[in-house]
C-alpha cells in the first residue's frame, strides 16, 4: 500500500535518491526544501508501508491561475502500479483547490501515454529555447 500526501514531509536526501532512481543518474544534492520553499505552490509524496519515498512530484506555480508539473518520479521498482498516476492527480486537485485554472506539463516523447492517456492532460502547441 502507498500513501499520499499534499505538501508531505521529506528529506533532501530522500528526493535526491529517488531521483537519481527516476531518473537514471549519478548521486544529486539538490536542496529540494529551499527550491519548493520559493517557487512551489506544493508538492506531493507517495510513501510505502515501511516509510520509503517511493514517489514524488512538485507544483510550481506563476503565483496566479497557472500551475506546472514538474519531476514527477517514482521509484522504478514500483513502476506501473498507479503511483505517478495519482501524484498527478493529487497534484492536479489540490492546484485546482488553491486557484488555479491552469496545470501544465511538458514531456520527453516516451511519457506521452501517462501524461495524455493516464493522466488526462490535453496536447497542446508550445515552444521551447534549450538554454544550456
Amino acid at each position: 500500500m502507498v500513501t499520499m500526501a499534499w505538501r508531505g514531509a521529506f528529506g533532501n536526501d530522500e528526493v535526491n535518491r529517488l531521483h537519481a532512481n527516476a531518473f537514471q543518474h549519478g548521486p544529486i544534492r539538490d536542496d529540494w526544501t529551499a527550491k519548493l520553499e520559493r517557487y512551489s505552490l506544493g508538492w506531493v509524496t507517495a510513501r510505502a508501508d515501511d516509510g520509503a519515498l517511493v514517489g514524488f512530484v512538485n507544483v510550481a506555480w506563476d503565483g496566479g491561475v497557472h500551475a506546472f508539473i514538474l519531476d514527477t518520479m517514482v521509484d522504478p521498482t514500483r513502476g506501473r502500479a498507479g503511483i505517478g498516476t495519482d501524484l498527478v492527480r493529487m497534484a492536479a486537485e489540490n492546484a485546482s483547490n488553491s486557484g488555479c485554472e491552469w496545470l501544465h506539463v511538458d514531456f520527453e516523447p516516451h511519457l506521452r501515454s501517462f501524461y495524455l492517456d493516464a493522466c488526462g492532460f490535453t496536447p497542446t502547441a508550445a515552444g521551447l529555447i534549450r538554454l544550456r
